[in-house]
C-alpha cells in the first residue's frame, strides 16, 4: 500500500439500509475518507442478523439512504458460501485497506473467513475497529469466534482502554493504537431547549433527566430509576425521560416504576429513536445519564459531546476516559445513592453552565479527522 495519496478503501459493516450507531459511525467515517480524497466504498449486509436472534421490532432504517455514500448490500453473516464469494470479490478488487468494525463475536466467522480470502492478494491490508473483544452478554462460543476473526487482522483500533487491554488476551503482538470513539456530528443541529420540549411535548416547567438508546439490562436502567425516586428535587421540577426501544424485559421496568410510584415522574418512549429526531432529545434534557453496569465506550457519549449537553457516567470500562469528572459531568459508581447524590447537586447547583462551556472544548478532543490519521498510519 501506498504510504501517501488516494487510497481505496472498503469498509465493511452495518450500514444504512441498517439502522443504529453502528450504521452512523461506519457512514459517518466514510465520509471523513471521502472528504480526505479517497476512494470508499461501504458493503454491508443483505442479512445481518437473523430475524430470530434480533431482540428488536426492526433492523431497518426508516430514513433514506445518504445520497452521498456507495452502499452495497452484500454480506450475508450466517451463509459461509456468501462469506467466501465476498472474500473472493474483494481479492480480486485489491482495495489498499479494507476495514472491519467489530463489535459481536456472533460476526467472527463471517468477517474472519472474508480477511482470509482477502489477504491472499497479498496487498490489501486489513484494520479492523474494535467497539469490543469481550462482549457485555457473554455466549458460548464468543472466544472461539472473537479468535478466529482476530488472527487474520493486521492491525487494530481499540475505542476505549478497556478494550484494548481486552485485545491483549488475544494478541499481543500486532500493531495497534487507540482513538476514542469520534464525535456524533451528524445528528443536526443544536435548537432551543424551548424548542425541543414543545416539538417533543414537553411540560415546560420541568427540567429532565435523559436516558437514551437501546435499553439492555447492563445499560443500568434499573439503578437510575431507583436513584431517581431517591432525589428530593423530583418531588419539585424534575422528571425523567427514557428514550429507547426495550431489548430487555420490558415488563420488569415498568414494574419497578410502579413499585417507586414513579408513574407521574417517568416518561418513556418505548421505540428506535430515527436519526432526524436524536437531537431534540439531547437539547430538551438538562442532563444525561448513563448508569451502566458495564461497557466498553458509548456512542450516546458522542451524542451528548455534540449537542453540549452535560453528562452522567458510571466509572466502568471506558465511560470515565470520556466524561471528565466535574468538568463536563459526573463519574460515580454504579450505584443508586451515588448517582442520585450527583444528579441532586446538578440540579441544585449552578454547574450547568460551566459544564456546557467545557463541552465546547472537550469536544475538539473527537474529531474524525484524528481517527483516519490513525488508521492510514496503522
Amino acid at each position: 500500500m501506498e504510504k501517501s495519496g488516494k487510497k481505496k478503501i472498503i469498509l465493511l459493516g452495518t450500514a444504512h439500509p441498517f439502522r443504529g450507531g453502528l450504521a452512523s459511525y461506519n457512514e459517518r467515517l466514510a465520509l471523513q475518507f471521502q472528504k480526505e480524497g479517497h476512494d470508499v466504498e461501504l458493503f454491508t449486509f443483505t442479512v445481518q442478523y437473523p430475524n430470530f436472534l434480533f431482540p428488536g421490532k426492526s433492523q431497518f432504517s426508516e430514513e433514506p439512504a445518504p445520497a452521498n455514500l456507495i452502499i452495497k448490500r452484500k454480506v450475508n453473516s450466517v451463509n459461509p458460501f456468501n462469506w467466501l464469494k465476498i472474500g473472493n470479490e474483494i481479492k480480486r478488487l485489491k482495495p489498499d485497506l479494507l476495514i472491519f468494525k467489530f463489535w459481536l463475536p456472533f460476526m467472527g466467522p463471517c468477517f474472519g473467513t472474508i480477511a482470509r480470502r482477502v489477504k491472499k492478494n497479498k496487498f490489501t491490508r486489513i484494520i479492523t475497529i474494535l467497539d469490543n473483544v469481550i462482549p457485555h452478554e457473554h455466549r458460548f462460543g464468543d472466544k472461539a469466534f472473537t479468535n478466529y476473526f482476530l488472527k487474520p487482522v493486521d492491525a487494530f483500533i481499540s475505542m476505549s482502554k478497556s478494550v484494548e487491554d481486552d485485545l491483549k488476551k488475544f494478541d499481543t503482538t500486532k500493531p495497534r493504537d487507540f482513538n476514542p470513539h469520534p464525535l456524533f456530528d451528524n445528528f443536526g443541529d443544536p435548537m432551543s431547549r424551548e424548542k425541543a420540549k414543545e416539538i417533543l411535548g414537553l411540560d415546560k416547567s420541568y427540567r429532565y433527566i435523559l436516558f437514551f438508546g437501546i435499553i439492555r439490562d447492563y445499560k443500568g436502567l434499573d439503578l437510575l430509576l431507583k436513584a431517581f425516586e431517591q432525589m428530593p428535587s423530583r418531588k419539585k421540577n424534575v422528571r425523567l425521560l427514557v428514550a429507547g426501544e426495550y431489548y430487555s424485559n420490558e415488563e420488569k421496568y415498568q414494574q419497578l416504576i410502579k413499585d417507586l410510584k414513579l408513574d407521574a415522574d417517568v416518561k418513556v418512549i418505548n421505540q428506535f429513536i430515527k436519526d432526524s429526531e436524536v437531537g431534540r432529545y439531547f437539547c430538551a434534557a438538562d442532563i444525561v445519564a448513563q448508569p451502566y453496569k458495564n461497557a466498553t465506550q458509548s456512542g450516546v457519549t458522542q451524542i451528548a459531546y455534540h449537542f453540549e449537553t452535560p453528562i452522567l457516567v458510571t466509572n466502568v470500562g471506558g465511560l470515565p476516559e470520556m466524561v471528565p469528572n466535574g468538568k463536563v459531568g459526573y463519574v460515580v459508581k454504579p450505584d443508586p445513592a451515588e448517582i442520585a447524590a450527583a444528579l441532586e447537586d446538578f440540579f441544585t447547583s449552578d454547574k450547568e453552565k460551566t459544564f456546557r462551556e467545557n463541552l465546547k472544548s472537550e469536544k475538539q478532543k473527537y474529531t474524525w479527522d484524528k481517527l483516519t490519521a490513525k488508521v492510514l498510519a496503522l
